[in-house]
């Protein structure tokens, strides 16, 4: 064989041997653990996390990266964590590891780095919400997902309510009849007030780490929710006022807002906000035959046609790999759940595009007091 023959058919091996490497890590063995690893610890999402992976047999926890010693000190001692699972370098511990999947804790505005990273190397991800903090970062992200054939995921805590599943389920029967408005009320006291730490804090109130305030933070639950009862729709436009009601506590970024998707039969109304009074995250479906409301992750008042009083109900438990973002996690990479389908579901990239979609036009709607029009985004 000549030697150009031969570098030639290397060069062919070792394509082949990449490929098969990136095809095994999105498509974890059916039947055993994910093996993850966390990148960033300054997202205060991850304290539930390790709360909950010891309890799960869905993941296998191998790395955590994160450049603040002290940080990851304090997490280390919280949960007992082996310091041989820590590095300092992402990079590192993805070329050492090269896991299943990467679970995303830093700010928002870092997601498109971590996940371009992750995906260079065949690796899926999973970021907390939103997806992203600008419509170029999303688009940058959605490439790097589709050029390296890897999975992208967002998880919110909304998309495990039962309560939302089975509203959800009452808009797909056509219980409700076409659907004319949907009001979503998402928030908490604020950041300080319930004692998130300096760590959290320090990023949510950075316009551009996190986008906005609650305006992003909670704004992106209810703009999920709507995408995916609007079959991924695009709205035809948004309009949203935001307010500063704590400049003292708040100074760079809002506190309160109200973001109107209109569509062409159908208007949703989203309040997210650091001034409720209590945590709160519900939503109001209204349609042409009856509404749902829903309340807290498992119980709901509906209305029907003929019906006097509204019905309180508790909703049917998820199943499967519906119940929590671990199990779904493993169930999209073992290929039992496909996000991408149909018009996508509330963790996919089809549908989260459209999400940092909405959040991007109300932030300039809010600053500018102009409606801003949308159009579907290039493929």
């Amino acid at each position: 064989m000549s030697p150009k023959l031969k570098l030639l058919q290397q060069a062919v091996l070792g394509a082949a041997f990449a490929l098969l490497s990136s095809s095994l890590s999105q498509a974890a063995t059916p039947g055993t653990p994910v093996r993850v690893v966390i990148v960033g610890l300054v997202h205060d999402h991850a304290l539930g996390l390790l709360n909950a992976m010891p309890k799960n047999k869905s993941v296998e926890l191998v790395g955590i990266a994160e450049p603040d010693t002290v940080l990851a000190g304090r997490y280390a001692t919280r949960f007992h964590l082996d310091q041989k699972l820590f590095f300092t370098d992402a990079d590192k511990m993805l070329d050492q590891l090269h896991p299943d999947a990467v679970l995303v804790y830093t700010s928002i505005q870092d997601h498109r780095k971590v996940i371009e990273q992750a995906a260079r190397r065949g690796i899926s991800s999973m970021v907390e919400k939103p997806l992203a903090t600008t419509v170029a970062d999303a688009i940058a992200i959605r490439k790097a997902a589709e050029e390296h054939h890897v999975t992208v995921l967002v998880n919110y805590e909304t998309t495990w309510y039962a309560s939302n599943a089975e509203a959800y389920r009452d808009v797909e029967e056509g219980k409700l009849g076409e659907v004319r408005r949907v009001v979503v009320h998402d928030g908490h006291e604020g950041p300080k007030e319930i004692g998130v730490s300096n760590d959290f804090f320090s990023w949510l109130t950075d316009p551009e780490k996190n986008g906005a305030g609650a305006m992003f933070d909670f704004g992106c639950y209810g703009a999920d929710l709507m995408t995916l009862i609007m079959h991924g729709e695009t709205p035809l436009s948004v309009t949203a006022v935001a307010l500063q009601t704590k400049p003292d506590i708040y100074p760079k970024v809002d506190d309160d807002a109200t973001i109107i998707l209109r569509y062409p039969k159908a208007q949703a109304v989203l309040q997210p906000s650091w001034a409720w009074t209590f945590s709160r995250k519900d939503m109001e479906v209204y349609g042409t035959k009856g509404y749902v409301i829903t309340e807290a992750a498992d119980h709901l008042r509906v209305r029907m046609p003929g019906e006097k009083v509204e019905t309180e109900v508790t909703a049917k438990p998820l199943e499967g790999g519906q119940q929590n973002s671990l199990d779904y996690l493993a169930g999209v990479l073992h290929g039992e759940i496909k996000p991408e389908e149909g018009h996508g579901d509330l963790s996919s990239l089809k549908t989260n595009m459209i999400v940092v979609q909405i959040l991007a036009a109300a932030r300039e709607s809010a600053k500018t007091g102009r409606t801003i029009e949308l159009k579907k985004l290039p493929d």
